[in-house]
Formats: structure tokens, sequence, C-alpha cells
């Protein structure tokens, strides 16, 4: 159990903003820590029993708290009781949405699962009707929930989102129906909503769930049928000016036959790791993967990774040649950011596990001279949207605890 103290302001504040702090502190605990006793949150805090006595009986009367046990049979009184925080006193969503799909989560407000669903969307479907049905999906998996509202609602979706309005800004050729849901969700549920970048609520999600957990500052390096990039430092997600920091698939790099534009990526690092490029390497290396040639989808580059890693020997040389070219853009990141970590997401990233970041990280030692770690990624296919919902919690926990 941690150990944590009363900021000082809380001391020399006013007696009301002084209540708001400690309240905040002990629901800071009870989501760390799990249920504690009020003793149990004296010694944390290091607030006075009154003191703890008066929070408790508040946040209680605020529905956000509750008993949920005694710490031992011949142990009774107040001091007896152990207290946690009432998780379906708020529900939130989180929303992934593709470009050929939509997927939901609602969850309580320590995060657990309460319902899933999802919906696969034709590419020729009309925009509105498409909208309409991610709509009621959402509806539909908060009735199953028990929801009777959403608190908040997290959506990730790929673009770029403009920090100071908060629209999506898709590139071309995404559906156009990608930048109208957030504001259909938003009217239809009456919940604020919160719209990310898909890489980003992967980092997110690697972060607080994953392998990044020990990591206050990262990169993850999205690979799928397009490339992307979230970066971390000092725990704090960062975006840039116009919301593009990451889109490192327009990085000119060594080995392409162009230049990248204004307006599309082919000829940058794109060219070299995303879905397509992987696929046509693997050709070349003799491996066969299943698709159409140059225009493999995240899944065929996926899965020729993960039989390369299956084949062993045989499967090396293809595999230490993707990670070269990964590599290229690692140790970019590395010398503009020095983050010690990067983390390989997305389908074709963890599809390589331990066998491709250990060759990444051994290319990226020979290319830089900042000590940088390569891990896998091992949040499963549902990192966006478990980064969505962690998003949309954070948000739902701000908002209740920091009213009291």
């Amino acid at each position: 159990m941690t150990s944590t103290h009363v900021p000082a302001v809380a001391r020399t504040a006013s007696p009301r903003t002084a209540r708001a702090i400690n309240d905040r502190l002990a629901l800071q605990l009870l989501k760390e820590e799990g249920p504690l006793t009020a003793g149990q949150l004296k010694t944390l805090t290091g607030l006075s029993r009154p003191t703890i006595a008066d929070l408790v009986e508040r946040l209680q009367s605020a529905g956000l708290v509750a008993v949920v046990g005694e710490t031992g049979a011949r142990r009774r009184g107040p001091n007896a009781r152990v207290y946690g925080i009432v998780a379906d006193s708020a529900h939130v969503a989180g929303v992934d949405v593709r470009t050929d799909g939509v997927a939901v989560c609602v969850a309580d407000l320590l995060g657990r699962t309460l319902a899933e669903a999802s919906l696969p969307v034709d590419p020729d479907s009309d925009p509105v009707r498409t909208v309409a049905d991610s709509v009621a999906l959402v509806q539909r998996a908060a009735q199953r929930a028990g929801a009777a509202r959403l608190h908040h609602i997290g959506i990730g979706a790929p673009g770029l989102i403009d920090p100071a309005t908060g629209e999506l800004n898709s590139p071309a050729g995404l559906p156009s129906w990608h930048r109208e849901l957030a504001a259909a969700l938003q009217r239809a549920l009456a919940a604020p909503v919160l719209l990310e970048n898909e890489v980003n609520l992967a980092a997110v999600a690697e972060q607080r769930l994953g392998t990044a957990r020990d990591r206050d500052t990262f990169v993850l390096l999205w690979l799928g049928h397009g490339v992307g990039a979230a970066v971390v430092l000092d725990r704090v997600l960062r975006r840039g000016a116009s919301g593009g920091t990451g889109e490192i698939g327009f990085l000119p790099v060594p080995g392409t036959s162009a230049l990248p534009s204004a307006s599309c990526c082919d000829g940058g690092f794109h060219s070299l790791v995303g879905g397509a490029a992987v696929c046509e390497l693997a050709r070349e290396h003799g491996l066969e993967t299943g698709g159409r040639q140059g225009v493999e989808d995240a899944g065929a580059a996926e899965a020729v990774i993960r039989a390369a890693v299956e084949a062993g020997e045989r499967g090396g040389p293809f595999l230490d040649a993707l990670a070269a070219r990964i590599a290229l853009g690692v140790a970019a990141m590395c010398a503009v950011l020095d983050p010690g970590c990067a983390v390989l997401g997305g389908e074709a990233g963890r599809a390589g596990g331990e066998a491709l970041a250990r060759r990444v990280e051994v290319h990226v030692a020979r290319m830089s001279p900042l000590r940088t770690q390569v891990r896998a990624g091992v949040v499963g296919g549902g990192g966006v949207l478990r980064g969505a919902v962690l998003t949309a919690m954070d948000a739902a926990q701000d908002a209740l605890f920091g009213a009291r």
C-alpha cells in the first residue's frame, strides 16, 4: 500500500476548497488501492480522524462511496467498516471507429466492462444511415449495461483531432460519417463526447494496462494497414499544435522511390512498413501472404508476420529485414524525443511479439547512441476501445470527484 500525504495547499485553503481537495484525495486512493477502512484512509492521507469521518459521510451522501464490508468479525464500529467507490454511480462508453466497422464498450466508473457490441460497415453504405445505426448501437449497449444515462463517451478514430476545436480532420479516403458521429452521439445521448486519435488511445491502453505501465515516457509505433505513432512524455499524451504529433507515415526515409507530399504519405515511412509493403517484403523472402498483391490490409500483414515468427529460423531473414525498416522510424523518433522506450503496437506490431521487438532494438542500437528499449505491445485488438473507455472514465471521475 502506497503512502500519500495531504497537499500543502489543503492545509492553507478555505474550508470549502480544503474539503474538495481532501475528498478528491480520498477518492483517488480508493480508486488506486481498492476498498479501505477509515483508519487506512487516515494513515494514507495524514488527515485527522474527525476530518476522515466527515469526509466519508460527505462521499456517502453524494453516492460516490459505500460500505462494502468489514475488516474482521471481532472488530466493530466505524473504523472497522471498509469503504469502496460505488462503481455504478456513473457509466461511460468507449467507441472504436474504423473504416469497416464500429465497436462499443460500456463500463462502470471503475472501468469494468458491462456490455460490448459491434457493427460491420459496408464502405458503400449511406453515411446518414451509418451514423444512425452507430448511435443505435451505443444506445442498445447502454441499455444492456443497465445504464440510465452515459456520463461520458470516448471515441477513437483515425485522423487528426484539432486541439482547439476537438473536431476530426479526416485524411482523404476516410468515410465522411467519421466526422459526423461524435456530434450525433452527443445530441442523442446528451453526454459529453471526447474524440481522440486511435493511436493515442492505444498508447493510453498500453500505459495503463499493458507493456508501458512502468514507463512515464515512451513512444508507441502503430503498424497496421497504415502507420502512426503516439508520444507520451512525463505521463502526458502529446498531440502537437495541430494534433499531428506521431504522423510518422509522412517521415522521409531512405529506401523509398519518392518523397511524401502534404496530401499523401506514399514515399514516406508508410511505404516501408505499411500493410502492403510488409506483404511485398514477405514475398521477396519467399513467404506466402494470402492476399492480392498491392492491396493487402492489416490482416494480411499480421498473418504473414505471425507465420514468420512461428516458422522460426526460416522466417528469420524476413523478420530481420522488416526490423531494419521499422528501426528507421524508431531511431528517428528517438533522436528527437529520447523516450527510452518504444512500443510496437497495431495488428502487425503485436503479431511480431518479442521476436520482432528484439530485432528492432538491435538495429536501433546500431543507429542511435540513445539507449532505447523496444517492447511488443500486449493490449489486444481492443486496445483502441479500452483506451476510449479509460479516457471517458477519467473524465467522469474528474467531474464527479472534483465536484465535491
